[in-house]
C-alpha cells in the first residue's frame, strides 16, 4: 500500500524569479535609448532652431554640454516615472523584462530614482562595478544599493520568500 505524502509535512516552496540575462537587459536598454533620443533630438532640434543660422552646436561646446545635461535628465525621468509606476520602460516590457525590489514587486520610486540614476549618469562606471562585484542576483552598482533587480516579468509573483535563478 502506497501512501501519498500529505501537503502538511512538505517545506512550503520557495517562489522563483527568473532573474533577466544581460543580454536582453542590454536590447531592453537600446530600445530605451532609441526612444529618448529620438524625442530629445527632436526637442532639440525645435529648440535651437534660432541658433541653426547664428552657429551650429560643433561651435559651442556649452550648448553640447547642455545637450548632454538635458538628455541624461530625460533618461533619467523616464525610467524613474516608468519603472516606479510599472516596473516596466518601454524597451523592458517589449521584451517582458521588469525592475523589481528583491520580492518581486514594482519597486518603490525612491528606489527606482537610485537605479535610474546609474543608468542614466554613470552607466558605463555603473555596469562595470557591477560585474566586478556582482552576486547572484545580476546587479549593477546602483541596483545593489537600491535593492532592486531585473526579472523576467511572467516569472514575478511578489513573495516575499523567494529563490532567484538565472535565465
Amino acid at each position: 500500500m502506497t501512501s501519498e505524502p500529505s501537503h502538511e509535512s512538505l517545506p512550503p516552496q520557495k517562489p522563483e524569479l527568473v532573474l533577466a540575462k544581460w543580454s536582453t537587459r542590454f536590447w531592453a536598454w537600446l530600445l530605451d535609448f532609441i526612444i529618448v533620443m529620438t524625442a530629445a533630438e527632436i526637442i532639440f532640434s525645435i529648440a535651437y532652431a534660432p541658433l541653426a543660422f547664428n552657429q551650429g552646436m560643433q561651435e559651442n561646446p556649452a550648448l553640447g554640454a547642455i545637450k548632454y545635461a538635458v538628455q541624461s535628465l530625460m533618461f533619467f525621468g523616464y525610467w524613474t516615472y516608468f519603472e516606479s509606476t510599472s516596473g516596466q520602460s518601454i524597451g523592458k516590457k517589449l521584451l517582458k523584462i521588469k525592475t523589481a525590489n528583491l520580492a518581486g514587486n514594482i519597486a518603490d520610486a525612491k528606489s527606482v530614482a537610485i537605479s535610474s540614476f546609474g543608468k542614466a549618469f554613470i552607466l558605463p562606471i555603473d555596469v562595470f562595478f557591477g560585474w566586478i562585484f556582482t552576486n547572484d542576483k545580476r546587479q549593477r552598482l546602483l541596483g545593489r544599493a537600491s535593492n532592486t533587480i531585473v526579472v523576467k516579468a511572467a516569472e514575478s509573483n511578489g513573495s516575499q520568500s523567494v529563490s532567484y535563478r538565472k535565465d
